[in-house]
């Protein structure tokens, strides 16, 4: 008999989200990226969003070394529209979406009375609106499905203030509220909604950075935590994580 490989044998056998589709937004780099590529590891079908097609069709490849059922489309979070037509793409190709990972956004750094309108705007609508549209979108489907998991990464600037990042900390303060809110508002229909605040994080985002990357988290340290919060038990769920480098940099 042909030896199976893991891959073929993770798929033959299947695993814990075997029957889970999850979309994961800005999912074609870093933490996106990873946290898509772990729960495909785990079995479930992925869909991911991003603006870079390039990449999107990079880590498309990366996934189908997993699962067999991946979709990814380009998408702008921010517009109600593109929101609308990627729930869509994804409810009819992979079927109903039972993990939302809110993993899109940006970072613009410096003192907020020299930040422009046009700069506001495009923080808040990346990294708050986002979460609000996209959430809205696939809540009457989980609710239907009586559960799901919608996951929302935020930032330990959610919870700490510092020089510079004023227009940073109010959008992820917000993700901070919001999050907590839909968490009441949902878990009678079985839905958990969780919030993971990373500190520094080696990837290309354009946030202040770690003084010493050796140090500093990595994507996989927030897909691990992402792995956690969709395998706890039905009847728990983790209502905010925060995720710091064992050592300062």
């Amino acid at each position: 008999m042909a030896r199976i490989s893991k891959t073929n044998e993770a798929n033959t056998i299947g695993g814990p989200l075997a029957n889970k589709v999850a979309l994961v937004t800005g999912g074609s780099r870093g933490i996106g990226r990873a946290i898509a590529m772990k729960l495909a590891e785990l079995g479930a079908g992925v869909a991911i969003c991003g603006r870079d097609k390039g990449k999107l069709r990079e880590t498309a490849d990366a996934l189908r070394g997993l699962t067999e059922k991946v979709l990814w489309q380009a998408a702008d979070v921010t517009s109600a529209d593109d929101v609308g037509e990627l729930v869509s793409a994804t409810e009819t190709k992979l079927g109903p979406i039972g993990i939302l990972v809110n993993n899109a956004g940006i970072g613009l750094f410096g003192t907020a009375h020299e930040k422009s309108e046009e700069e506001w705007d495009r923080v808040l609508s990346t990294n708050l609106k986002s979460v609000f549209l996209v959430s809205r979108a696939v809540v009457a489907s989980m609710i239907r499905q009586g559960g799901g998991d919608i996951i929302n990464i935020s930032s330990l600037a959610g919870r700490n203030t510092f020089a510079g990042g004023g227009l940073y900390c109010a959008s992820k303060w917000g993700v901070q509220g919001l999050s907590g809110c839909m968490a009441e508002d949902l878990r009678d229909h079985g839905i958990r909604v969780s919030v993971i605040c990373p500190g520094s994080v080696a990837t290309e985002f354009s946030g202040r950075g770690s003084k010493d990357k050796e140090k500093a988290l990595r994507a996989e340290d927030v897909a691990h935590a992402v792995e956690a919060v969709v395998r706890q038990r039905p009847g728990s769920f983790m209502s905010e994580v925060h995720i710091r480098p064992l050592r300062k940099a």
